[in-house]
């Protein structure tokens, strides 16, 4: 059979339509090598998303133990969708979750408050606002460094050498 460059887009196209995420039981905490069987990736796999994608973040048991929750196995599987069957890089994946992340719900229609301008004294009491914030962060800076800076002399103050004791005449008391 010959493969024409169009019925590999057909086949890339039907095989991103045709992933179906698999069913996630009903319990609290799920350990790594559940998640990784859910999603179909090794667990070496999951423990590198974590360090890629900020929102996947597991708990940890007291031995060490990766503990899922529910919202972190969908993330697992979004990423998987994403990076698989969409066919994202992990920075594109990264770009969308967190777009997405900064849309609390997107079935809800955008508020028509934020769309409008600003009224005209709103803009400058914004510009008032921040400027006072930036002065008392660096009010702030100031009181931390001169803090900072008398821990630092009290320590040097300190006599690390102790006093000899005159009244035997010896160095070496008896």
């Amino acid at each position: 059979m010959w493969f024409s460059p169009l019925n590999i887009m057909a086949t890339q196209l039907n095989r991103k339509r045709a992933y179906e995420p698999p069913t996630i039981p009903d319990r609290l905490y799920f350990k790594i090598g559940d998640v990784a069987e859910l999603c179909g990736v090794e667990t070496y796999v999951l423990r590198f998303w974590e360090s890629q994608f900020p929102q996947l973040k597991p708990n940890k048991s007291g031995t060490g133990q990766r503990l899922y929750r529910r919202r972190d196995v969908e993330m697992a599987m979004e990423i998987k969708r994403l990076v698989h069957a969409e066919g994202y890089t992990l920075s594109g994946a990264r770009a969308v979750l967190g777009h997405d992340q900064r849309r609390p719900d997107r079935n809800k229609k955008p508020d028509s408050q934020a769309a409008l301008p600003l009224a005209a004294g709103e803009g400058k009491q914004l510009d008032v606002v921040a400027a006072a914030i930036g002065h008392a962060r660096a009010e702030l800076r100031e009181i931390a460094s001169l803090l900072g800076s008398a821990v630092q002399q009290q320590s040097r103050r300190r006599n690390r050498l102790a006093p000899i004791r005159a009244a035997s005449g010896s160095l070496f008391p008896s």
